[in-house]
């Protein structure tokens, strides 16, 4: 699937649907200069698209075909960036939790600096106070509209470490360096904002699979054209990556006249609304799940105690799980429309909490360690799918039950309401875009989970 040898002269007006849009025609123009080789069977638009900016499909497209390609020296990154060479000799005092310090930087430079290389792709970024992510609404409203969800949490977390990392880091770096970064200018809104941009329109190239125990993720960089195509699951594209460039490939027939969509990962509507700002209207969202606090089920078996003697055997259970990093206090477990998707955690954790006292004191005694049967990881994907879960133990039935219960009771609202709402169009169109979004999360989980309560209520053999 390697790229033509020589790249066609875009034609006046080649890959944009009218030449009216200045900022467009001189993007693609400096597209055109830098090297990246756009198909002539692909158009930009802002009509026809599922938001702003998007790609359509001029002709017929065959799977497989380069839909575009751009040179990694045209990548928006701290090592393409005008003030590597700063970055590079203070690396180490860049080093954070998140890796993303030097990468902000050299895009707190560049999108302020009317010289930046990149300003043709910068003038075509939306408005970065239009971004609307959750990290943007209110404590109220995100505590008001996505309580359950998980999303408040990971914002809340967003923000902590966004505003240690600017004060602990950038701002001292920035006071540092003044003849290149102004603290009256890289403020930490503006830090936020482009954190917010990182995460919803960066690309982060994957390791190889004999690296990923060995070296940390690659750090995000920016795509000049793959940042304007938008996300569905059942996407059409997808990226490759070679050492000179990367490539923008057709991974199914394109009639002409659809859209060109990439894909973002397997992200269910709460990553999406988090980290991008958008959902997929229900049912459309084939990756979407929803969680179960860990501490949940925990919560769940010490409710299902009798006397002090049962608790103080749950909670030993819980400390155990624990010790072997099965559970955590930030962990959850996970399921998807067929299932489990935490099947070790999920399948050893309901063991646990349901042996008898007499089994537990065996497996305290092997310090967590069993006998694996060579088809043990098939059995418990089995065991926790939909299929497998009416099939297992009252006892673990039940304590799946009782948590799925639990982690039902913390959202707002009930499942039927969220759908009579979602049903009535008139209804519906009297919301704003945020309560449209956060009732598309919360009712994509809840109908999972109900359907986890339907799986638990019956009677196993």
């Amino acid at each position: 699937m390697a790229s033509d040898a020589k790249r066609p002269k875009m034609e006046a007006g080649q890959g944009v649907e009218t030449s009216t849009d200045e900022p467009l025609q001189s993007f693609l123009s400096w597209c055109e200069e830098i090297g990246l080789n756009l198909s002539a069977k692909v158009y930009v638009s802002k009509e026809g698209t599922v938001d702003k900016y998007g790609m359509l499909a001029k002709e017929e497209i065959d799977e497989g075909e380069v839909i575009f390609s751009i040179p990694r020296t045209a990548l928006l990154y701290q090592e393409n960036s005008k003030v590597k060479s700063v970055l590079e000799k203070e690396k180490e005092s860049l080093e954070s939790a998140s890796g993303w310090v030097p990468l902000l930087l050299a895009l707190m430079w560049e999108y302020t600096s009317p010289d930046s290389h990149w300003r043709p792709y910068l003038s075509l970024w939306p408005d970065l106070k239009s971004l609307d992510q959750p990290m943007f609404w209110s404590a109220e409203e995100r505590e008001r509209l996505l309580h359950g969800t998980g999303i408040p949490e990971a914002v809340d977390r967003d923000l902590t470490n966004i505003q240690k990392e600017y004060t602990d880091i950038i701002l001292p770096f920035i006071q540092a360096h003044n003849q290149l970064w102004d603290p009256e200018k890289h403020t930490l809104q503006l830090y936020k904002s482009l954190v917010a941009f990182v995460m919803a329109y960066s690309f982060q190239e994957p390791l190889d699979d004999d690296e990923e125990d060995e070296k940390e993720p690659n750090p995000p960089m920016m795509v000049p054209m793959a940042d304007l195509l938008n996300h569905v699951s059942n996407h059409n594209t997808n990226v490759e990556y070679t050492p000179e460039c990367l490539k923008m490939v057709a991974v199914g027939h394109i009639k002409k006249g659809e859209e060109i969509f990439n894909t973002y990962g397997q992200m269910a509507n709460w990553q999406l609304l988090h980290m991008y700002g958008f959902v997929e209207p229900f049912p459309h969202n084939t990756n979407d799940t929803a969680d179960i606090q860990m501490t949940t089920v925990h919560k769940a078996a010490l409710q299902a105690t009798q006397n002090e003697s049962e608790r103080h055997l749950v909670s030993e259970k819980w400390n155990l799980l624990c010790q072997l990093e099965i559970v955590g206090e930030e962990g959850v477990f996970i399921f998807g429309q067929s299932g489990s998707l935490t099947d070790e955690e999920m399948y050893t954790t309901l063991k646990v909490m349901c042996m008898c006292p007499e089994e537990f004191e065996d497996f305290k005694e092997n310090e967590g360690w069993e006998e694996v049967e060579e088809d043990e990881e098939e059995k418990m994907v089995l065991a926790l799918s939909n299929e497998g879960i009416p099939k297992l133990s009252s006892a673990w039935q039940k304590l799946l039950h009782d948590s799925v219960s639990l982690t039902l009771g913390e959202y707002s609202g009930d499942l039927k309401a969220d759908g009579e709402v979602l049903g009535d169009q008139e209804a519906y169109s009297c919301l704003s875009t945020r309560e449209k979004q956060a009732l598309q999360v919360r009712y994509g989980q809840k109908v999972i989970l109900h359907h986890l309560l339907e799986l638990t209520c019956g009677s196993p053999p």
